[in-house]
């Protein structure tokens, strides 16, 4: 069975654990503050704060911006769970907007029109590493006075028009296994503002800048020295991860008829964290023929956040017809860099077959 996703960890990752191992410092010490160092030059900002996960990353983004009870913070319905709730973790409201119905990302056009008086941020997501219309979105920003969180937990090195994204507003990754590179967990809080990099850094050590001194309420957010280790690796292969994932999407694209496949905008750089299609009904014959021939898939994702169970209980009401219709048509084919020229000829064979 081709994988919908297989971490690539060789003999590099293991060597720079086994460092670590030997050291015997194993909590956040000098190869996170190495990784931070390396992953802001890399992608181009002053300051990177290491988390011990991408959700984490988005909790302390919006409370060092001064996210609270009472404040609304605008984001698509369109995405894993996590950005939302990470508002949640504030005491703030989520505050949905319907998406694009070619990128999935959040509807720039949409967005003015659910700015409230309580509206404190916009938190775009770069849905399966496919930028959002940044220029747009920080247009609307600035006319408002608004703070921009992006969620760049699936982008790495995406770019609009050679900008990087998570370098617009506060960017936050993660490093999931399943991500174009990864810590096997932990996230990254992204920012050119030293004061907030000061206090991104209190909030995930307990609110410490010295021991057992504290200055505010803080949590355990704290990268560890193993998954720093790895992501060091990691980090020096992520372009070449990208470029594979690249290739092999645009593979992909050439091949694949009678699907309907991503779109990329003008001056864009999308890296394919997922390669998602939409699939003629009904979808579970695609999962199930698929798998009959070799081929996983995944649904990202099957249910809007707003029509999850626990944003229902909570009064969540709206209609977002967009990303209702996607969650209902969308399959994720392999695109991952560890995919063969025969894994790619499988997988266009395998839709060919079912069509």
């Amino acid at each position: 069975m081709i994988p919908i996703a297989q971490p690539l960890l060789g003999r590099e990752e293991e060597e720079a654990v086994l460092e670590v191992l030997r050291s015997g410092q194993l909590a956040q010490g000098p190869r996170v503050e190495a990784f931070e160092r390396s992953f802001a030059e890399w992608l181009g900002v002053k300051y990177a704060v290491a988390t011990s996960s991408g959700t984490a990353a988005l909790h302390i983004a919006l409370l060092a911006h001064g996210i609270g009870p009472g404040d609304e913070v605008i984001t698509s319905p369109f995405t894993f769970i996590a950005s939302a709730n990470a508002i949640l973790f504030c005491g703030a409201r989520p505050v949905f907007v319907d998406i694009e119905p070619d990128t999935y990302n959040i509807n720039p056009v949409l967005i003015e029109e659910a700015i409230t008086p309580r509206t404190k941020a916009i938190m775009p997501v770069h849905i399966f590493g496919n930028p959002c219309d940044m220029q747009t979105i920080m247009a609307v920003a600035r006319r408002h006075k608004l703070v921009v969180i992006e969620d760049a937990c699936q982008a790495h090195g995406a770019e609009v028009n050679s900008q990087r994204v998570g370098t617009f507003g506060t960017g936050c990754f993660s490093f999931y296994p399943t991500k174009n590179m990864t810590t096997g967990e932990g996230g990254m809080v992204t920012t050119d503002d030293p004061d907030l990099a000061d206090r991104l850094r209190l909030l995930r050590n307990h609110g410490q800048r010295r021991r057992y001194y504290h200055e505010a309420v803080g949590y355990n957010f704290r990268m560890t020295e193993i998954q720093a280790a790895i992501g060091l690796v990691q980090l020096g292969k992520l372009d070449s991860f990208n470029e594979r994932r690249i290739a092999n999407a645009a593979y992909l694209d050439r091949h694949l008829q009678g699907v309907v496949k991503p779109v990329v905008r003008p001056g864009h750089r999308h890296v394919y964290h997922q390669y998602t299609i939409r699939v003629p009904a009904p979808r579970e014959r695609w999962i199930q023929g698929l798998a009959e021939r070799g081929v996983g898939t995944m649904i990202y994702y099957p249910l809007p956040v707003h029509k999850q169970r626990v944003y229902l209980e909570m009064g969540y009401e709206g209609s977002f017809p967009v990303a209702e219709q996607a969650s209902a048509e969308v399959l994720s084919l392999p695109v991952h860099p560890a995919l063969t020229s025969d894994d790619l000829a499988t997988i266009v064979r395998a839709v060919e077959e079912l069509l």
